[in-house]
């Protein structure tokens, strides 16, 4: 079946998304900070792309999607999962697995947090913040290419330097331009949301959460303080511990796509049993 390309309109934004189609389990798979949804060609070239249904969006501000029409409200965290969650009506989604890479892991426990229709959720390279600065200093390791998250405008260098940090020096030309074209209102706006304390508890949340929660980062992860993220006690994490795949940075789906790709046919297969499992369940009760 051909990939789709479609323009959703949301509240915040023109929102690009590419969708694979067909009936299997969906898929939501949502993009980094100065990324796009092409980020995640090797998953839609490879087995999942034609096993699940993927769909994967430009979130406000970045790849072909429009910058927000306000971008104060658009760019916090609650925002972005505002925007997403008009994507999954507009689409019909009642039932969806989520990937989430850097930001877009913060996105998916937000989601998580507000919309029923989450039903599994894999956090890669984002972990779970707790409210304000002290949150963040425990969840993120300490070091002056940090800051490049929460800078508004990049000078080449920067945009060079983040390209570096994100992918590990084995990004492509193609992902250093989406960095220059993403809207820098989204780095200082979404870093200033999460230090004030806007949107949930991410640490509470997933150890809270009912539904499987996936943990993926890569060893050589430079923002991600991997110790944090292990020692988080969560209410139902999949396979019972966290994944660390070797050889991979920041985005370990792209570094190492075949070890990843099987990982997440895995935890999209377990989802989508349980998902059914509690249908039946309900149709019973009922």
């Amino acid at each position: 079946m051909p990939i789709s390309t479609t323009t959703c309109r949301t509240r915040h934004a023109d929102v690009s998304v590419l969708d694979t189609g067909g009936t299997g389990y969906p898929v939501l798979l949502l993009h980094g900070s100065g990324s796009s949804k092409d980020v995640f060609e090797h998953q839609f070239s490879s087995f999942l792309g034609v096993k699940n249904r993927l769909i994967a969006i430009d979130l406000p501000g970045h790849g072909k999607s429009s910058d927000a029409n306000n971008p104060a409200a658009a760019y916090a965290i609650g925002g972005f999962a505002e925007t997403v969650s008009d994507v999954l009506e507009a689409l019909g989604l009642k039932q969806v697995a989520v990937l989430g890479w850097s930001l877009g892991g913060h996105i998916g426990i937000e989601l998580l947090s507000s919309n029923p229709a989450v039903t599994g959720l894999m956090v890669v390279g984002a972990p779970p913040l707790s409210p304000g600065p002290l949150g963040m200093l425990r969840a993120f390791q300490t070091n002056w290419d940090l800051l490049l998250a929460s800078k508004e405008v990049f000078s080449e260098h920067d945009a060079e330097r983040f390209h570096q940090l994100c992918f590990d020096g084995r990004g492509t030309a193609g992902q250093l331009a989406s960095i220059r074209r993403a809207d820098g209102r989204v780095r200082s706006t979404v870093v200033r949301s999460m230090m004030n304390g806007q949107g949930c508890d991410q640490r509470r949340v997933v150890e809270k959460a009912t539904v499987p929660i996936a943990i993926v980062n890569g060893a050589s992860d430079p923002f991600t303080r991997l110790s944090y993220v292990a020692s988080l006690d969560y209410g139902n994490l999949w396979t019972g511990r966290c994944h660390v795949l070797a050889d991979a940075g920041h985005a370990v789906f792209w570094d190492q796509p075949v070890h990843f790709n099987a990982l997440l046919g895995r935890f999209v297969d377990e989802v989508a049993t349980l998902a059914v499992a509690e249908k039946r369940s309900a149709r019973k009760i009922a």
